[in-house]
């Protein structure tokens, strides 16, 4: 039985491109661990756990041993010595310590005051020792495939499987890595000087994989984001209705997914207001959800827009089934941004709901060539209210474009993606490099 490791950078709670692709191998006969990131915020969630998909998963901690041990011992040295019966003692006693230990006391409290006063040299000394983590949890056993989910975990992937042990290195790039928001010049860069010790790549579409031609000069593998296929059973709809107190026939507008800058959440809450019917629902969390509470409020529209936390994502489908349409409205902030076709747009489609979107070219590819949905300008609230009135007022419009769901659910599936998968471990295994879609070979890579 082949074996794979795979990396990902979460809490590995709502990713869902990586539980397809586990389950995927899993269901082929591989073995799979899956090696992700503990959350402290949630204590419940298993560092450990052998999903009923067949794969396991290890979480693994992010902050380093010795901060933790370090910021724990200056606290109960502090309390200890502020008791009063204690306190001349116990200072007495720091004191001496101090002196016998002071080369651990320096290197404690310097770690500690940088870490507690510097944020981001925080957050590197957090993210360092998070990635030895996953490389140590790896090396407990050897695997024949190491699976990187984006570039944070590739150097992940690539001590495990080329220093450590020897195996193939798969690098599933699900963004755009040299022009991404909240990259630098090392992030940007760092794809590049990786690259020529990767056996495989996949891209999330044909527009990011001619980007990549151009940029490094073979064409990856494509491996597009579509969902689980689902029959559309709505005795298990969650009611949103109910949970959001609305009446019954009230439409649902529906966006789900991150609540992050550029994805168009200012632009949906400022169309909301010239919405001639509906109630917009967003479901999800993320760095910017502050800000748009705080617009909502600015705006006036408590009444006609309502957040929802994140729900797993095993769930969120029969959410999905309550909406009247969706948005898939990214801003052209980058060419990630601008060369996505991401989970949720197809997701609509699988519960059967027409999007209202930007004209972004593998989303109008969709969009406009299944007909499930109106493009609108993602950068112009007027725009995108006068997409939402359309499928509103024009009922014949609507009946049309949610009837082509039917027909793109069944065309946009994991059940027929998952070979494309399947495909890149077989060629992975026998070293066959990704080809060009003239069938020319493109021998770059190692």
């Amino acid at each position: 039985m082949k074996s794979v490791c795979m990396f990902v950078w979460n809490h590995f709670t709502n990713d869902a491109r990586v539980l397809r692709e586990c389950s995927a191998l899993a269901e082929a006969g591989y073995e799979v661990d899956l090696i992700a990131l503990q959350d402290p915020k949630n204590k419940e969630l298993p560092k450990e756990e052998m999903r009923p998909e067949g794969f396991r998963v290890i979480r693994v901690k992010r902050q380093p041993s010795i901060l933790v041990n370090a910021l724990k011992f200056a606290k109960k040295t502090y309390q200890w010595v502020s008791e009063k019966r204690t306190r001349q003692i116990g200072a007495g006693l720091v004191g001496a310590g101090l002196v016998l230990l002071a080369p651990f006391t320096m290197l404690a409290l310097g770690a500690a005051v940088g870490t507690v006063l510097l944020p981001q040299v925080r957050k590197q000394i957090v993210n360092a020792s998070a990635m030895l983590e996953m490389v140590f949890a790896s090396t407990k056993k050897s695997y024949d495939f190491y699976h990187a989910n984006d570039l944070n975990t590739l150097p992940q992937a690539l001590l495990a499987g080329k220093v450590f042990n020897k195996g193939r290195i798969v690098y599933d790039s699900h963004e755009v890595q040299t022009d991404r928001t909240g990259y630098g010049y090392i992030q940007s860069n760092l794809e590049g000087w990786l690259l020529p010790f990767v056996d495989t790549m996949m891209v999330e579409n044909h527009t990011r994989a001619a980007h990549n031609e151009e940029l490094y000069g073979f064409y990856p593998y494509v491996l597009h984001n579509y969902p689980f296929y689902r029959p559309l059973d709505f005795s298990l709809r969650k009611d949103l209705h109910a949970l959001l107190d609305l009446p019954k026939d009230e439409k649902i507008l529906l966006y789900q997914g991150g609540v992050q800058a550029g994805r168009g959440l200012e632009q949906l809450v400022l169309a909301a207001k010239d919405f001639k019917e509906g109630t917009l629902v967003m479901i999800g969390d993320g760095k910017l959800k502050p800000t748009i509470q705080q617009l909502i409020e600015t705006e006036g529209v408590g009444d006609r827009v309502k957040m929802i936390d994140k729900v797993p994502v095993e769930a969120l489908p029969y959410y999905t089934m309550n909406a009247y349409l969706g948005f898939q409205v990214l801003n052209n902030v980058c060419f990630n941004h601008y060369s996505a076709s991401s989970n949720k747009l197809f997701e609509y489609l699988m519960a059967e709901v027409p999007v209202v979107s930007c004209d972004f070219p593998e989303i109008e590819r969709v969009v406009a060539g299944n007909d499930v949905g109106v493009l609108v300008d993602s950068h112009d609230p007027q725009s995108i209210a006068d997409g939402v009135n359309r499928l509103i007022e024009d009922q014949a419009l609507y009946a049309r474009v949610k009837e082509n769901t039917k027909t793109a659910r069944e065309k946009y599936n994991w059940d027929l993606e998952k070979e494309a998968l399947l495909n890149v471990y077989a060629n992975a295994a026998e070293r066959k490099l990704p080809i060009m879609k003239d069938g020319a070979p493109k021998p770059v890579q190692s």
